[in-house]
């Protein structure tokens, strides 16, 4: 029965993760996603958005999840993953990365390095969460670089916070006011992917704009 449940599961698609784990299956995706390098394909804000959407009492085209299990759940799984990150980083250093053939990746990590040197190490930790594949990176990237472990622990938590927190209760409360918000959660939640890309394309075109001044 698990291994049919497993096999029927996308990984890259919030209702069904959430449909096969609920508020379980919230806490693994968002420690994998903050704090294990192959969780960076991991759909963190399509799927805390979709989780407190499907917390209303109208969202009938998923499983109906309890908003205080969603949110202890992704705060947990958030927090935990960015510190464990942190950790593997602080010991495997730059050999994590090293080890992994995704370009993706590695132009994370790139960005990541220049988020902290740009903005200074609490500021970055904190955007960070804000933007895909980078908080995947940055966290064990910290470490690697010695950021200070009191100044990453307070402001990955700040961050951490904010980010997922603010996410869920977004989706209840669009789930709240809107009559019959479930005939549209394919469209909405396309669009919270699109928005939670645009922090990247932007860097991605800033650095190609540099590249070609230089």
């Amino acid at each position: 029965m698990l291994s049919s449940t497993l096999l029927a599961v996308n990984p890259l698609d919030a209702g069904s993760l959430l449909a096969s784990f609920g508020a379980l299956g919230i806490a693994v995706v968002m420690f994998a996603e903050t704090g294990l390098l192959v969780g960076f394909f991991l759909p963190g804000d399509s799927l805390l958005f979709t989780a407190g959407l499907l917390c209303t009492t109208g969202a009938h085209s998923g499983p109906h999840l309890n908003l205080g299990q969603v949110l202890a759940a992704a705060v947990v799984g958030a927090l935990a993953g960015a510190q464990v990150g942190y950790l593997i980083g602080k010991r495997g250093g730059p050999a994590l990365l090293a080890r992994s053939r995704s370009r993706h990746l590695h132009e994370g990590a790139v960005r990541a390095e220049g988020i902290l040197n740009r903005y200074g190490h609490a500021k970055a930790v904190v955007l960070a969460r804000f933007v895909p594949v980078v908080r995947t990176v940055l966290n064990p990237l910290a470490g690697a670089l010695g950021v200070d472990v009191r100044t990453f622990t307070v402001w990955q938590v700040a961050g951490g916070l904010v980010w997922t927190v603010g996410l869920v209760l977004a989706g209840y409360a669009l789930g709240s006011s809107i009559p019959n918000v479930d005939h549209y959660l394919l469209p909405i939640v396309a669009l919270v992917v699109v928005v939670s890309l645009l922090p990247l394309g932007l860097e991605l075109l800033r650095s190609r704009r540099r590249t070609g001044a230089e």
